[in-house]
């Protein structure tokens, strides 16, 4: 058991907390790009969203992932450093062996697997949250009499359909069951297990060429730097799986429209074209450097104070 560092999952809660606060603006640009309508481009969507809702609505759905994010954090990044050090010891039997590329991408893709079992409930109820405010038509409502009624848009603001996190969770649950809580799960995994191996992969390979010395602790800069890089070009490459998990997430919330991943991706498909499935993939871009800069960051600067006590 003394390949067990308990260290690594108070420094990713750290990461976590930090990167959630500095990237949530513009994860709530792509949820909107990604899974409404109406947004002709990346800047169309947020003047839209400050205009009808001021500043306020980049941050809405904030108060769930601040709080669950960081716990999703400190399971990956405790998770990911921990199974590290069991594969080396079980391959080399010293759990301080340098890792080669295969050991990264086995801890990596371990990593993406475990991940989806928190992070699929807490994605789902801030993609809830988050499209709050997304147009309704009269269409996706069962109405009482002989369905005469025309078609409209009905605007969700002023009557949001969850008060909050707890609200959303149970109506969930009541709704469609502890089921209804992993709805876009599949594509989470699609989107999450060769992710996280572009995400830690890259990450360490950026340290490794910013580091030339071979010190044993990397700059911050080079930290700052590495991890930014990591995020964006994960994301960016996520982006096909990330829109139809957020679609099929999205999609409860009035009538269903997707029966599923293939479904859903036919669909997207034949009603807009292929460059749907990469919708969203400019703001990852600039979304995921800042984040991951922050959570890499957070997160090594933290494992470091915490083992110099």
């Amino acid at each position: 058991m003394n390949c067990f560092h308990l260290d690594d999952f108070l420094a990713g809660w750290i990461g976590g907390a930090s990167s959630v606060i500095v990237g949530h603006p513009l994860d709530t640009v792509k949820t909107r790009l990604q899974a409404g309508k109406g947004y002709k481009n990346t800047l169309h969507c947020v003047l839209t969203i400050y205009k009808k809702e001021t500043v306020t609505g980049f941050f809405k759905g904030l108060s769930f992932p601040l709080a669950s994010n960081t716990l999703y954090n400190s399971v990956v990044f405790g998770f990911f450093s921990n199974s590290q050090r069991f594969i080396c010891k079980f391959r080399y039997g010293d759990r301080n062996h340098a890792c080669d590329m295969l050991d990264l991408t086995l801890a990596s893709m371990m990593t993406g697997f475990v991940s989806v079992g928190l992070g699929a409930p807490v994605d789902l109820v801030k993609i809830r949250l988050q499209m709050q405010t997304q147009p309704v038509f009269s269409e996706n409502f069962s109405f009482a009499g002989n369905g005469s009624m025309p078609l409209r848009s009905v605007g969700l603001q002023g009557q949001s359909l969850y008060r909050g996190p707890v609200h959303c969770i149970s109506s969930i649950v009541q709704t469609e069951g502890i089921q209804g809580l992993y709805r876009g799960a599949g594509a989470m995994l699609l989107r999450d297990v060769p992710g996280y191996a572009l995400y830690f992969i890259p990450y360490t390979l950026f340290c490794d060429w910013l580091s030339p010395d071979d010190s044993s602790s990397p700059h911050p800069c080079s930290i700052w730097l590495a991890g930014g890089l990591a995020g964006s070009i994960s994301w960016v490459t996520a982006t096909p799986a990330d829109v139809v998990k957020s679609r099929l997430q999205a999609d409860a919330m009035h009538q269903r429209k997707y029966k599923g991943i293939v479904h859903c991706i036919v669909q997207s498909y034949k009603t807009e074209g292929l460059h749907v499935f990469f919708r969203g993939a400019t703001v990852n871009a600039i979304r995921g450097f800042p984040m991951s800069a922050t959570m890499f960051l957070g997160y090594e600067l933290s494992l470091k104070f915490f083992r110099s006590l």
